[in-house]
């Protein structure tokens, strides 16, 4: 028991101080110890920083007043260490921002590229010639298509009688 807990304290040490210092703050119910003979109900002891804000990456409603305040971290600082927690793969220890891997995939998906004419159904404006270009493409395609045919017609009805040849 000794041992793993060790080894525990060293991969902590390892982590840079920004890392360290925001999981000392807001450290994850995963790494909190539990107290012995509590059972599993028993609720693991809240920082006093925990207490003024349970996510410090989401903005809290003031219980007397009614009032928003901000998220303690800005969302470049929240960005900034999820990088840092990605590349140490201890983000799963984080509490919940939009700037996770998981909540920005999630959003990629729902939304897609977010760039005009990307999405299905939809077309960029664009001009006049690039919008017509699929339906021109289009008609040189059956043109070419039909061409062995038409080939075949003008062999038949010879160069003279071809001004007399329906369309």
């Amino acid at each position: 028991m000794a041992a793993l807990s060790q080894k525990h304290i060293q991969l902590a040490l390892a982590l840079p101080p920004r890392l360290r210092t925001f999981l000392a703050r807001y450290p994850p119910a995963a790494i909190l110890p539990t107290a012995p003979g509590a059972g599993a109900s028993a609720e693991t002891p809240k920082t006093a920083y925990q207490e003024e804000t349970p996510n410090p990456f989401q903005p809290l409603k003031h219980p007397a007043t009614g009032k928003w305040h901000d998220p303690k971290y800005s969302l470049r600082r929240q960005a900034e260490i999820v990088k840092i927690a990605r590349e140490h793969g201890v983000e799963e220890l984080l509490p919940f921002t939009v700037k996770g891997t998981e909540e920005r995939l999630r959003k990629r998906v729902e939304l897609g590229l977010r760039v005009k004419g990307t999405g299905v159904g939809e077309q960029v404006k664009g001009h006049k010639h690039e919008r017509q270009l699929v339906s021109k493409m289009e008609k040189k395609r059956k043109a070419m298509l039909e061409m062995p045919d038409l080939i075949r017609e003008w062999k038949k009805v010879g160069k003279r009688n071809w001004t007399k040849f329906p369309k």
